[in-house]
């Protein structure tokens, strides 16, 4: 494609991803010929006279499954307790930037949550395109590659999801910010203030992430990683900086897990009579999270591994082929993913970190088997940048460049045939 040009990343990238936007939205809206499977979206709007739905109604028709409770969430705040099995980050941003619409003078619509949703989420996966650009520069010196990586972004499995109501676009946003941050470190020669200070923004950075994903928790392996290899270096002034950096860094993602938690403890445990505590409130670690999803969407280990849902599982087999194999190699030779001169330190942390990134996904991929509903492995692996970088380096290379292209053949036709189940409320969501 002319505009596809690597020498001029932003413009291009740009262009690409409303042309991708647009073929997708096409799609949500030629849904529409038929009915909905579920009208549960029209009763978000109490003046709706119809469960039937405008097929140009796009913030509604990409309001489907979990966005229903987000957008709930954004008009009234939390009403029900399996309600906080949805992170309150993205609920919380729409109803500011509601309130601050409606300030304006301007009339409040029911589909104006829905629209701001959409907007966010929308623009959350265009800025996350252009900073997986600069974190794939950062770590592997190669502008082409960076710009394939960010391509492949563009073109997730996640489609739609990334631009409904739906967590995942701002969580990539932000656990890609963290990374570049972190990556901008480390990766470097010289061991400055303003170095060790990047790496508590990045903590940062995660932290806000975890309240819009909780897996974001495993944005915090590469503080344990890095700290690990600290600790094993002799003691000087600016290891010391650097390991009080990590600390303050890995405390800030910890705290911004055990915040969320703690809100709702003190909402349903504390100063409560015995006789209306919730199950979960006398457990050794009572987390709302853990016990919602276990209760009421019957997440736990080994608890999905039933026949019927055999098809679910060949349905999420190709992402979590990408992830584990890519996780494994760069585990086995970080080197793959790096070009250019560097020096013996530099090259050091960045195996480490690369590792560690690995090893994150590797862990997703244990538990989206293991635990999860394994079918949302392909919205919520956007958010982990290592495997667009190791694909992307699949693809720039002669000798893996079909298997590379098979993988994004699947991406394309994934995202699309997603698009028209999700836009009629037809799972896998």
């Amino acid at each position: 494609m002319p505009f596809l040009d690597y020498t001029r990343p932003f413009p291009s990238l740009t262009c690409a991803f409303f042309a991708w936007k647009a073929f997708l939205f096409a799609i949500a809206i030629g849904s529409g010929v038929g009915p909905a499977y579920d009208t549960s979206s029209t009763l978000l709007s109490a003046d709706r006279a119809t469960p039937h739905e405008s097929a140009f109604d796009l913030p509604t028709r990409l309001t489907r499954w979990d966005a229903i409770y987000y957008i709930q969430a954004s008009k009234r705040g939390y009403l029900y307790e399996q309600e906080w099995a949805f992170a309150s980050g993205l609920p919380t941003v729409i109803a500011y930037i509601s309130k601050a619409v409606t300030s304006l003078g301007i009339e409040h619509q029911d589909t104006l949550e829905p629209l701001i949703g959409v907007t966010v989420t929308t623009s959350s996966h265009l800025l996350s395109v252009l900073v997986l650009y600069k974190l794939g520069l950062t770590v592997t010196k190669n502008s082409r590659l960076s710009f394939v990586a960010a391509l492949l972004h563009i073109l997730s499995p996640a489609g739609l999801f990334l631009s409904a109501p739906f967590s995942e676009s701002p969580h990539a946003l932000l656990a890609f910010l963290g990374h570049l941050f972190f990556a901008k470190a480390v990766l470097s020669d010289r061991r400055t203030v303003a170095h060790d200070v990047s790496i508590v923004a990045a903590g940062l950075w995660f932290a806000l992430a975890i309240n819009f994903r909780s897996n974001g928790i495993f944005n915090g392996v590469p503080f344990a990683f890095e700290l690990l290899r600290e600790l094993s270096q002799p003691p000087s002034f600016s290891s010391a900086r650097r390991r009080l950096a990590l600390l303050l860094g890995g405390s800030a993602i910890a705290i911004g897990f055990i915040v969320p938690q703690l809100v709702a403890y003190l909402s349903y445990c504390y100063d409560v009579p015995d006789s209306d505590l919730r199950p979960w409130c006398t457990r050794r670690i009572p987390s709302i999270y853990t016990f919602v999803q276990e209760h009421y969407w019957n997440v736990g280990f080994l608890r999905y591994w039933t026949l019927p849902n055999i098809p679910l599982f060949l349905l999420a087999a190709p992402m979590l082929y990408l992830l584990t194999r890519s996780g494994i190699e760069i585990l086995s030779k970080p080197q793959t993913l790096r070009s250019g001169p560097m020096s013996l330190a530099v090259s050091s942390h960045a195996a480490a970190f690369l590792r560690s990134m690995a090893f994150a996904q590797v862990v997703l991929a244990a538990l989206a088997i293991t635990t999860y509903h394994v079918q949302v492995i392909t919205r919520i692996a956007s958010g982990y940048p290592l495997w667009y970088l190791w694909l992307a380096n699949m693809l720039c290379n002669s000798k893996t460049e079909k298997f590379g292209k098979n993988a994004v053949v699947f991406m394309v036709m994934y995202a699309s045939i997603q698009g028209v189940l999700f836009s009629s409320f037809l799972p896998p969501a």
